[in-house]
């Protein structure tokens, strides 16, 4: 192995484990949210607002990152994040007031950007065959919503939740050190041509139709699976009476896998092509969505001598198998989206990736809050599957109809080309 191979091997692991643990940090609000709406008595719809405070800087953050990142390389600002997030963790446990704790979200919410960098700097070492891969590597990173899942019930059972932030600051800070001595500036020339380009000309792939079209996929398969990292340990609290270190332990059969399997995903995404891998993501979801959708329903039907009486409700383990199912899928169509941004912008994925990450970052947002409201005004707790069904039934019916404009402009353009060969 060459001492290029060596160090993009070298950089992709590290940054994959610093992004993991930037990711834990990002989605602390998962757990530590619990136990501040239990001693703030938030209503569902201001625990959606706690939820969604890091997610929002987040969102922003990765547009940002993608473009300083073009300019500066991800190697400088990937660190410079992670460095920020691991000293602001110190300070969340001095928070009394749900505006101290919102403020600080929006802070913790830098970690999130780390992804836009991250890709950037981890597209700029491989070459094109192995991008799917390697980015399906680096994403796998999501994991670190499972270690939270797993680590900080246990701490806040045995040391309380102050303890949490900590432990995060210390483990991110020493993460981030890692990286900077293990990871080298990309070979890579291209992007020494692309720092000197304007910032007019970094933003212009955004003016594309398809870069917004892109965003919406990825504001299902990651912002519904931010949202659901989110939402689901209170879901099974407040639906199946769990505890909250089983509530988050039986979430992290969504989360893990669902960031694991994405490292296979670009694997697929690369050998079986990455428009077909999504729209199977997509009908898989959709039947998992339809059952999780269907709320606990009694029902009487009058009979000729007597009545019948039906109680139709998800047990526990069917409703974790068909989260189980619809992660791996999440997981799949992950990567698979970043593939398609390669295959048509290999020179601006950090401006085109971050945007789309963005956007897949407003979903895990903006669907938490729409969670919240929803299960205010309905009553019903299954009414953030009917919200994520919706959104997937857009994006799909959108796909459709963008694969079938695509196949009218190649068979037009075939046309002109056998009508001037016969000229």
């Amino acid at each position: 192995m060459t001492v290029i191979n060596q160090k993009k091997w070298y950089g992709l692991g590290v940054c994959t484990a610093a992004f993991a643990a930037n990711f834990a940090a990002w989605t602390l609000f998962a757990i530590l949210g619990l136990q501040i709406r239990a001693d703030l008595g938030l209503s569902d719809t201001a625990f959606g607002l706690l939820l969604a405070a890091p997610i929002f800087t987040g969102a922003i953050a990765r547009l940002v990152s993608g473009v300083l990142a073009e300019h500066f390389g991800g190697r400088i600002i990937f660190f410079s994040q992670s460095l920020i997030v691991a000293l602001s963790l110190f300070t969340l446990p001095f928070a009394k007031t749900f505006g101290q704790f919102l403020a600080f979200g929006l802070v913790l919410g830098i970690a999130g950007g780390t992804f836009a960098t991250g890709i950037s700097f981890v597209s700029s070492w491989f070459e094109r065959s192995l991008q799917g891969t390697a980015m399906g590597i680096f994403g796998a990173g999501n994991a670190g919503a499972a270690i939270t899942n797993l680590v900080a019930p246990v701490i806040i059972i045995n040391y309380g939740w102050q303890t949490v932030p900590y432990v995060y600051g210390t483990v991110l800070l020493a993460i981030a050190i890692l990286f900077w001595f293990f990871s080298w500036p990309p070979p890579d020339k291209g992007h020494q041509r692309r720092s000197r380009q304007s910032w007019a000309e970094e933003m212009r792939p955004l003016r594309d139709l398809r870069v917004w079209r892109f965003g919406l996929y990825y504001y299902f398969v990651f912002g519904g699976f931010l949202a659901l990292t989110l939402w689901l340990p209170q879901y099974y609290v407040g639906e199946y009476g769990l505890d909250l270190k089983t509530a988050s332990f039986v979430t992290l059969l969504f989360t893990l896998p669902a960031a694991i399997i994405r490292a296979l995903g670009g694997w697929f995404a690369d050998n079986f092509g990455a428009r077909r891998i999504n729209w199977s993501v997509f009908w898989v979801c959709l039947v998992c969505l339809f059952f999780l959708s269907y709320p606990p329903t009694t029902m009487t039907i009058h009979g000729i001598g007597r009545d019948l009486f039906l109680d139709i409700r998800i047990n526990l383990w069917v409703f974790v198998l068909l989260t189980f199912v619809m992660g791996l899928a999440m997981g799949f169509g992950k990567a698979s989206i970043y593939r398609i941004i390669y295959d048509y912008y290999p020179d601006n994925v950090g401006v085109v990736g971050g945007a789309v990450a963005a956007i897949g970052a407003l979903g895990g947002c903006s669907l938490p809050i729409l969670f919240g409201v929803a299960a205010d005004l309905t009553g019903i707790r299954s009414s953030c599957f009917m919200l994520l069904y919706g959104v997937l039934a857009a994006c799909m019916v959108l796909m459709f109809y963008a694969i079938k404009l695509d196949e009218f402009r190649h068979r037009l353009n075939q046309a002109k080309a056998d009508d001037f060969l016969t000229l």
